[in-house]
């Protein structure tokens, strides 16, 4: 009787000493009481041993989890590969509608060891024929299968598998037998290997990383390519050029990048942003092109706005711009103190603070008292009168408090003896007392040191050979057309590009 237990998948509960074990029942030897499994697994992990034996002393509890069919205990290794999961996880034994037996797993949060569904076997076609020593199997599907039956996972189980449970007897249709056996043949190639031909150590990825030399590999590539004349990766055999942002990528001609020649030698040169050279001129040749541009319309009112404009859009930007002209910053109006004195000089410094006071800026206008004054400084003055300006001619009205910039329109080559007038010494010191910043508009090339020096200075037109004292020159377009700068003997085009004001570099 000893032999009808062979294959059986049975559960051994050894204690809480030796633990759980679950396998097939290999041997039963009733001289010595004890009983072998194969393939076992020890409290739900797979044993490194094929075969354990227990003794009966060892044994608190045994459970049977499978019976094996009619004659299928002799060859229970080769129709059987079934391996347990972990232990309190298993296999239940159910019953379906056809009266087939099957085993409903549990659902396991983790398990280590693969698991596949055993073969069904028919509990009514063996209630018959059970032996004495299996009423305990039989007691243990009574007590377990009704209760299974209730439970909605074992409902949902048995509506996708009752489907697909035939009964014994009945007829089973044949399938192809070659798509079958390919299946099986995919899933030997895929599922086939053992679990203990598994390596346990991880993979050393930086350690076959560094055996790969990259460098090497890709000078191997160049030398073939070079050798064949084929490029295998599609790249060409000179590296693209790299544009920036501000370049074209389509070819175009060399650029040139002097454009302004002047028929005299030049004893100065500045040059722009872009590289362009941009030569300096003399002060009777700009003073001979802003008479033949006044002859051909550029009249000297034209030229005062133009100024005008330039200069204040340079002064907004040096005060600050956006960040500090704005509706929120009404409490923080710039203030500019203008220094003109009585020649057309003066006339564009008081163009520019008519635009600044149009641009809600505070502007002090300083200009000397005089019996006769030039009709285009009268102009401008009536002008200036109507914004909300301040203009004063005593340099005790000046601010003693520092401003935020000051305009210096005070020299002019006709007119040096002014720098001898004793209102012209004194706002030189004014200007030198307050530290403030200072603008020039077109000052003029002095052969002795100036009495205020500028840290910026705006040319008009071409610029003058303007020294250190001159600060950062900056030039503008007044809007001199090409073929007046041709008339003077001047190869002109425009440097400026979008702007009217461009800065100057000394080349």
């Amino acid at each position: 009787m000893a032999t009808d237990w062979l294959g059986s998948i049975v559960s051994i509960n050894c204690g809480d000493s030796l633990g759980v074990y679950q396998g097939r029942v290999s041997a039963v030897d009733q001289v010595s009481q004890t009983i072998s499994l194969i393939r076992p697994f020890h409290n739900g992990v797979k044993c490194l041993v094929p075969e354990v034996t227990f003794r009966a002393g060892d044994i608190t509890e045994l459970k049977i989890l499978e019976i094996p069919g009619p004659g299928e205990n002799q060859h229970f290794g080769d129709l059987h590969q079934t391996e347990l999961g972990p232990s309190g996880v298993g296999y239940q034994v159910g019953i379906n509608q056809n009266g087939m037996g099957r085993l409903v797993r549990k659902p396991a949060s983790s398990s280590s060891a693969p698991q596949s569904i055993p073969k069904r076997i028919d509990v009514k076609s063996q209630e018959a024929a059970i032996s004495p020593q299996q009423q305990c199997s039989k007691s243990y599907v009574d007590r377990h299968v009704e209760p299974l039956s209730q439970s909605k996972s074992f409902r949902r189980r048995h509506n996708s598998w009752s489907s697909s449970s035939r009964h014994p007897n009945q007829a089973t249709p044949k399938k192809s037998g070659l798509k079958n056996g390919q299946m099986k043949n995919k899933d030997d190639e895929c599922f086939g290997d053992d679990i203990e031909e598994i390596p346990d150590t991880d993979f050393d990825f930086e350690g076959n990383l560094a055996l790969f030399d990259k460098a090497a590999v890709f000078e191997e590539i160049d030398t073939y390519e070079r050798r064949s004349g084929t490029r295998s990766r599609g790249i060409p055999n000179e590296r693209p050029a790299r544009y920036r942002h501000d370049e074209n990528i389509l070819e175009s001609e060399p650029i040139v990048y002097r454009r302004i020649t002047v028929p005299h030698s030049v004893s100065k040169e500045f040059c722009t942003d872009s590289g362009l050279v941009v030569p300096s001129v003399s002060y009777e040749l700009h003073k001979k092109l802003l008479s033949v541009a006044e002859k051909h319309g550029l009249t000297l009112e034209r030229r005062l706005e133009m100024t005008g404009v330039c200069a204040s859009q340079m002064a907004l930007t040096l005060l600050g711009g956006p960040n500090r002209l704005n509706p929120k910053n009404v409490h923080q109006r710039p203030t500019v103190a203008l220094l003109c004195g009585p020649h057309v000089k003066g006339a564009q410094g008081i163009s520019c603070g008519r635009h600044l006071a149009n641009h809600d800026v505070q502007v002090i206008l300083f200009l000397p008292n005089f019996v006769k004054m030039l009709e285009s400084i009268t102009n401008e003055l009536s002008l200036f009168s109507k914004t909300q300006g301040q203009q004063v001619s005593s340099l005790k009205d000046l601010p003693t408090s520092p401003v935020d910039l000051v305009i210096n329109c005070l020299d002019c080559p006709e007119n040096a003896f002014l720098r001898d007038q004793p209102w012209y010494k004194a706002a030189v010191a004014w200007a030198n007392q307050n530290r403030a910043p200072v603008l020039s508009i077109d000052p003029p090339v002095h052969e002795v040191e100036q009495g205020i020096d500028a840290k910026w200075s705006l040319a008009l037109g071409l610029p003058l050979p303007l020294g250190e004292h001159a600060g950062r020159v900056y030039l503008c377009d007044i809007g001199i057309p090409q073929q007046v700068f041709q008339e003077v003997g001047i190869s002109y085009h425009s440097p400026f590009g979008c702007k009217f004001v461009i800065p100057l570099h000394s080349a």
